[in-house]
């Protein structure tokens, strides 16, 4: 049974509440009040060997580069299918071409990237690509 890990940006985004309810795939939501030890094994669990769909959405209220670091180990995992949705909204130009040298990165070890403000796009990647 495909299951997708929701990760990326967090800080105040709405975009995980939005995408579970248009999705037909069983999820993984690591974003909890409060981050403890117990929280961070359980979301390895879970990336490791609950989820075969790892999902990055990447947006301007991203505070640090962890979410980089993780789609890129994730992509180079060939036992996943690892998915970088960054919405350009908010990005500079220079942000927007390094983050397109990711994209380019996780399509080229085998994933699905892409730079788009269509959040519904990414409910068909998963939706059609994956059984329900």
């Amino acid at each position: 049974m495909d299951r997708v890990f929701l990760g990326g940006t967090c800080a105040e985004t709405t975009w995980r509440d939005e995408l579970v309810r248009i999705i037909q795939v069983d999820y993984f939501n690591p974003v909890v009040e409060d981050w403890t030890p117990e929280c961070q094994a359980n979301e390895e669990i879970e990336k490791r060997d609950r989820c075969n769909i790892h999902l990055y959405i990447i947006t301007k209220e991203m505070m640090g580069v962890f979410s980089i670091a993780e789609v890129i180990e994730s992509a180079h995992n060939h036992t996943k299918n690892t998915i970088l949705h960054v919405i350009p909204d908010g990005f500079d130009e220079g942000q927007l071409r390094s983050l397109r040298a990711v994209v380019d990165m996780v399509k080229k070890h085998g994933g699905i990237g892409y730079i788009d403000d269509d959040l519904s796009r990414t409910a068909r990647v998963i939706n059609y690509s994956f059984k329900a």
